[in-house]
Parts: structure tokens; C-alpha cells; sequence
């Protein structure tokens, strides 16, 4: 069965953010964290309509969203009904008041750093972004890095640390994010760092810790494709391979905390060399540096090693175009293995929505008809639709993005947490 692949650019500037639950999905949450994150994700809403997305009666709204105004978090703005003019009576609408709190989102990778501020309601208010040279760095080295990018991104923003309330970071390999520990990381050259613990010392502001990968679905979540989807799992293609699941509207991380490590699944034993240290992974075959491993081989580029990863890379892409068998050889290839990723994703997850997200996702050859043949033809063949494949180009700021909308989630959880909570009438 033949499918195409949707591209899209950057999301529309919305109103609201985070996920867009429906009405009584969510029974484990206090009445108050209901209220705050229908207010939130619907950006301008009434007391009625919160009352009724809730299925609670409008004297419990009434009493909580007077609370959380109390407490500074919630807001009145008066707006007009829609199609009036500037005549009548304004309407009273709730919001999230974005002065409240500012947060900031850093992100880390092989090669790029990036950050962004953003208010309590997840408003853009800057963002910042520079390369890194590639190293792996001692636990002060990367302290002192992160130290710098908030500084840099928060004087972009005129505001002083003071000023902030908690961040989020991301970065690549395996963490706890609720123990806020880096457990293996490609940028860290030691193993098992409480990052978590060691960053808000160093800041002196609440940090949560996650994988990149996890922050991407975290983005899609907040503010992207997945806000309306209840569950899609969204697969990062960059100098590593990485995977982030939402399931009913939450991020899944496993019982440890580690889960959904795709690029580390085994598809050949005693395989390539990853660079976890065994052998096998499908990261060796699909990611950036097994592509450029490929490239000094079957192209004898040994004397280009020294070249930068994005310079060799782009290069490669170019003898492709160019009609290189070689080097359409290596694409073909690397494409051939993600089919199987994917395939194996649709059969275990079955998930609505797979978005491919990364820097890579330019080099057109990776993920050509012939990708989605194969992973087709590895799917279970039920006679049923196979999910959506959307490719996300939001560029180099979308992992910062979901490391605010970690700080945003955490802030509005310790924030909103109830002193009493008001039982549903």
C-alpha cells in the first residue's frame, strides 16, 4: 500500500498550551489540577466552560477558580463575544496569568546548545541557540555550560535568574528523569550523575532533568500535533536515534524511568559498534555517525576525517543527489533499518500518529517511497489503516521548547498542588 508522509513546518502560534484532555479522561487528578490545566490548555476560557468540560457543577469552579486568582495564577480578561463589535457588555474569560512565573527550557546535544524563556501560560518571550564542538564533558564542565546558556537566553529576555522559577533540561542518553539522574549520556563523561540535584545547586532554581527524545514528545504534547491525540509516539533522527511515547495524554517512561530507547534495540547480533558500547543497536546503522562510518569506508573519505560531522554529512548527501551509487547506497541502507524501527513500533504500540523530528530529516533519500515500502511490508498485515507518518521540521528550538514545557509541567504541579481540594457536587 502506497502512503506519503506529511510534512509540516512550525506550529501557528495558538492560544493556550498543553494537552487538550477530554472531559473526564483524567479521574486521578485533583478537581483544582483539572480546573488549572482546562484554563491552561484552552488559553481564554469561561467558568461555564470549564464547568461543563468537567462534567462538575459551576459552584465548584466558581470556588476553585477563585483560589487559584487568589494565589496569583489564574486571571480575568475581558473579552468580546465573537463577531461583536466594540458595543455590549465584555464578556469575563479565565486565563493562566503569564506574568506569575517565567521558566526556561536548555537543551544539549553532540553539537548544538539551545534555550528559550517562556511565561507561565508558554509564551515564547526569547530564545538562543549556538553550536558546541563535540566532546564529552566532566559534570562541572557541562554545570558551567548550562550556567552560561541560561544567562545568555534570560538577558535575551531582560530578565535577571532571580526572576525565573524553574528550568528543564534535556539531553540525549539514559535518564531517570524522577531521580534526575543521567545514568549514560553521550555529552557526560562519567556515568550515573545526579545532574537533577548538581544543576539546581548550581542555578539555584528547581531543574528536572529528561531525555531529548522525551522532550520532543513533550513539545508535540504542549504545543504541537499532539495536543488533540491521546497517544503517538514521535521517533528523533539526529546524531543518535531516539523515541518519545505519549500515552492517555502523558509521557512513558518506563518502570525505571529509562524506557522507549528505540535507537538501542538490537536488529543484528554481534552487529556495528555503538556508541553505548554494544553492539547491534539500530542507532549504528540509522544515526548520523554510523552514516558518516559508512561514508569513510565505502567512499574512502579517510583523509576527511578530521571534517566536521555536518560538513561530512552534507557532503554525502550532495554525492547522493549527484547520482553516487555509493553514496545512495548508504541512505538506501540506513533507511532500509528505520523501516524496521518503524515496523517494529507499529507492531508493538500501534499508535495513531508516528512523527519523525530532527535535524536530519533534510536528507530526502532517508525517507524516500522505498523506506515506506519495506516498512509496510514488515507490518502486520491486518487490513487495517497503518498509523499517520508526519515529518516535523520545527528546527533546532523544538527540544528547548519541551524542556520549558517540563519546567511549566513541574512548576504547575508543585504550584497547583491543593491545600483542600473541592469534591466534584
Amino acid at each position: 500500500m502506497s502512503r506519503q508522509i506529511r510534512k509540516r513546518a512550525a506550529p501557528e502560534p495558538t492560544t493556550g498550551c498543553g494537552p487538550l484532555i477530554p472531559p473526564l479522561a483524567e479521574t486521578s487528578r485533583s478537581l483544582r489540577q483539572q480546573v488549572f490545566e482546562r484554563v491552561r490548555a484552552a488559553g481564554l476560557t469561561a467558568r461555564v466552560q470549564v464547568a461543563r468540560d468537567l462534567g462538575v457543577s459551576p459552584a465548584s469552579v466558581t470556588t476553585i477558580v477563585s483560589e487559584l486568582i487568589e494565589a496569583g495564577l489564574v486571571e480575568e480578561v475581558a473579552t468580546r463575544r465573537g463577531g461583536e463589535s466594540g458595543r455590549g457588555r465584555p464578556v469575563v474569560a479565565l486565563g493562566v496569568r503569564g506574568a506569575a512565573h517565567r521558566v526556561v527550557g536548555l537543551k544539549i546535544s553532540d553539537r548544538d546548545l539551545s534555550a528559550v524563556v517562556m511565561d507561565f501560560a508558554g509564551r515564547l518571550l526569547a530564545e538562543h541557540h549556538e553550536e558546541r564542538r563535540p566532546v564529552a564533558l566532566a559534570p562541572a564542565s557541562l554545570l558551567a555550560v548550562l550556567e552560561t546558556l541560561l544567562d545568555r537566553v534570560t538577558a535575551k529576555a531582560g530578565l535577571a535568574r532571580q526572576e525565573l522559577a524553574a528550568v528543564g533540561i534535556g539531553l540525549p542518553g539514559y535518564v531517570d528523569s524522577t531521580g534526575g539522574r543521567v545514568l549514560w549520556s553521550s555529552i557526560l563523561a562519567e556515568r550515573d550523575v545526579p545532574l537533577g540535584r548538581l544543576a539546581t545547586e548550581r542555578l539555584g532554581l528547581p531543574v528536572q532533568v529528561d531525555n531529548d527524545a522525551n522532550l520532543c514528545a513533550m513539545a508535540e504534547l504542549w504545543f504541537g500535533a499532539g495536543r488533540r491525540l491521546s497517544d503517538f509516539v514521535v521517533v528523533t533522527i539526529e546524531h543518535g536515534l531516539g523515541m518519545g511515547m505519549v500515552t492517555n495524554h502523558r509521557i512513558f517512561r518506563g518502570a525505571r524511568g529509562i524506557g522507549m530507547e528505540l535507537g538501542h534495540t538490537k536488529v543484528q547480533l554481534d552487529g556495528a559498534l555503538c556508541r553505548c558500547g554494544q553492539r547491534g543497536c539500530l542507532e549504528a546503522y540509522v544515526a548520523d555517525y554510523a552514516l558518516a562510518r559508512e561514508a569513510t569506508t565505502a567512499l574512502n573519505w579517510t583523509h576527511r576525517e578530521s571534517q566536521s560531522m555536518a560538513i561530512l554529512l552534507e557532503s554525502l548527501h550532495d554525492h547522493a543527489k549527484a547520482g553516487n551509487q555509493a553514496a545512495r547506497s548508504i541512505f538506501r541502507r540506513a533507511g532500509r533499518y528505520l523501516a524496521v524501527g518503524l515496523a517494529n513500533i507499529v507492531n508493538l504500540v500501534d499508535p495513531p500518529l508516528i512523527i519523525l523530528a530532527g535535524a536530519r530529516l533534510r536528507f530526502d533519500y532517508l525517507y524516500a517511497e522505498d523506506t515506506l515500502a519495506e516498512m509496510n511490508a514488515l507490518v502486520l498485515a491486518t487490513g487495517r489503516p497503518l498509523p499517520e507518518i508526519e515529518i516535523h521540521a520545527w528546527g533546532e528550538m523544538l527540544w528547548a521548547h519541551g524542556a520549558a514545557a517540563l519546567a511549566l509541567s513541574a512548576l504547575g504541579e508543585r504550584l497547583v498542588a491543593p491545600v483542600r481540594d473541592v469534591a466534584a457536587q
